[in-house]
């Protein structure tokens, strides 16, 4: 296991590999850092917080790789044949060894508590600060349980926390292996503590001028401590009353709220509006930030563009919306769907790869400027990455929003018996989405549906919800462990296509049937993905990458079962 201390000259290098439209992430390195000639100046602390930052425009994070774990989940379906590494995370067969599309991800987390560590323990040594240094301690802080947030709820349990150490005043910890927390609870603790800190000394998000957007905020050091709380509850119930007071706190205090129209939220003109807390920085000029939209993108982009056609949506998921939610629409493309592409109005169909009928509308913004070149076909946009092989767009990728906030208000009220309450806070989505106002009294049931809804195609991880959904609603493990469909068109190059008729063998050992999903009948469906058993018991986290643990040296230890 790495050391949770990296030295200053790290830090500093790391800025070197960071673009952005926003000016403060344009840092280049000047000369030789060293302990001597660093830390000294509000510019030394500025171009430090840069490298707390790096880990949300990797691809091994939330540019790909953290989404192979949807693969899990009911909503994703992988539309390119894939290897074993993502194959296992879906079909939820790993061990510790054979994951290797996540294998990045915890070191990664913990070099960036490394870095935030590194920034908290040179503020402790200061006598005096300013305010651009107490907002640099602000976003160490942050970042510090950001990503000890990433590592906790996706590996630590009750009985087997993670890694975690904090270095603010005691220097002859530099070189220790973190301590391995008993359980995940202590954990969130932890985390609490360390975003109370960031709360402290954090502006709120409309206190920070255009040239700071993107920076940690109060706003997303509460709407963390939301997710904290949630997901500590499944351990501890009381804890969902901490939640509701701290979601208004982000409307009067962050004047936070939804935007009045869904689609609107994914918008490049509107990625900082009330809606935002945290996303991530992007540009497609400068190659910045994730690269996820493209990813998203059909592959090779109907000829116009380099699409990596990685993730689509389940007919399951589709059948989750009522035809009249304007969600569905905004969230996913069917065939014969209108959008605008580089400039040109075409219909939706896909001929590219493994076959599922649909494609995920939210990420499409940025792709529909621009025009297409006349002698070599291509897309062109100043929105959009011009090297295909790092297809980043100026479409700011969302962490966490207001309406995921409200979700988990909502759902905090109806563990606590207050179903009255919850309904008035789904109320406010499903109007936006255009049902009105559906409830008078919410129900799991309710709140699970409109989560998913709402979400959908999202970093929030939908497979996290389904599990510890799971741990006291049983009857949840079903949309974790069930085939997933797609639908079949006679000429899938046609937009206007006809379904395939049920029970034709297509030849490639496909059955074509009809089936009724959510109450919905749907004729056409093939099986896209296949059955899987779910192990609550074992596979409600991840294993510790075995690397890891023998580095350790007996100070990790596996979590049960693996």
């Amino acid at each position: 296991m790495k050391t949770i201390f990296k030295i200053t000259t790290i830090i500093v290098l790391f800025t070197s590999l960071l673009s952005s439209c926003t000016d403060w992430l344009d840092v280049k390195p000047e000369g030789s850092p060293n302990e001597a000639n660093f830390w000294n100046t509000d510019q030394d602390y500025e171009k430090a917080a840069v490298s707390l930052y790096n880990c949300l425009s990797l691809e091994e994070t939330w540019g790909r790789n953290l989404f192979w774990e949807q693969g899990a989940s009911d909503d994703i379906f992988f539309s390119r044949s894939r290897g074993n590494s993502q194959m296992n995370l879906a079909n939820l067969e790993m061990n510790g060894s054979t994951e290797g599309s996540i294998k990045d991800i915890y070191n990664i987390m913990y070099e960036t508590m490394s870095e935030a560590n590194n920034i908290i323990y040179h503020v402790f040594q200061l006598d005096a600060t300013t305010p651009i240094i107490d907002r640099t301690l602000g976003e160490a802080y942050f970042m510090r349980a950001f990503s000890h947030f990433m590592i906790a709820y996706r590996y630590g349990r009750i009985d087997n926390g993670v890694p975690f150490d904090a270095y603010e005043d005691n220097s002859s910890l530099l070189v220790k292996i973190p301590e391995q927390r008993a359980s995940v609870v202590d954990n969130y603790r932890l985390i609490i503590e360390d975003l109370d800190n960031a709360i402290a000394v954090l502006p709120w998000f409309s206190e920070y001028g255009t040239d700071d957007y993107g920076r940690a905020t109060k706003d997303a050091a509460i709407a963390l401590k939301v997710k904290t709380y949630a997901y500590w509850a499944q351990h501890d119930a009381s804890q969902w009353e901490n939640i509701p007071a701290l979601v208004d706190l982000l409307e009067t205090g962050g004047n936070r709220g939804l935007l009045d129209n869904f689609g609107d939220v994914f918008k490049i003109d509107n990625e900082w509006s009330k809606e935002y807390i945290f996303s991530i920085n992007c540009s497609g000029a400068s190659y910045a930030g994730s690269s996820f939209p493209g990813i998203m993108l059909d592959n090779k982009g109907w000829g116009r563009y380099n699409g990596w056609g990685n993730f689509k949506p389940t007919l399951e998921l589709f059948a989750e919306y009522d035809a009249a939610d304007a969600r569905r629409s905004a969230t996913i493309l069917q065939y014969g769907d209108t959008f605008t592409f580089f400039g040109e109005q075409r219909k939706f169909y896909s001929t590219a790869d493994l076959e599922c009928g649909f494609h995920f509308n939210k990420y499409m913004d940025p792709f529909s400027y621009g025009s297409v070149d006349a002698v070599s076909g291509a897309g062109v946009s100043d929105k959009v990455s011009p090297n295909g092989d790092r297809p980043t767009t100026d479409l700011n990728v969302p962490i966490i929003r207001f309406a995921e906030m409200l979700l988990f208000k909502a759902e905090a009220l109806i563990e606590t018996n207050q179903g009255a309450k919850a309904a008035q806070t789904l109320n406010r989505l499903t109007a936006r989405a255009g049902l009105g106002n559906l409830y008078s009294t919410a129900t799991i049931e309710d709140l699970m549906h409109e989560r998913r809804c709402e979400l959908a195609g999202e970093f929030t991880d939908r497979l996290m919800d389904l599990k510890r959904w799971t741990a006291k609603y049983p009857d949840v493990k079903t949309k974790i462990e069930s085939a997933k469909h797609g639908l079949k068109y006679e000429n899938r190059s046609n937009p206007d296509s006809e379904l395939v008729p049920n029970g034709t063998d297509t030849g490639t050992g496909q059955q074509v049937m009809q089936m009724v999903i959510n109450g919905k009948t749907f004729n056409g469906v093939i099986e896209i993905m296949s059955a899987k058993d779910y192990d609550a018991a074992k596979d409600c986290v991840l294993p510790y990458e075995q690397n890891e643990v023998i580095k350790a040296r007996g100070a990790l230890k596996q979590n049960p079962g693996y």
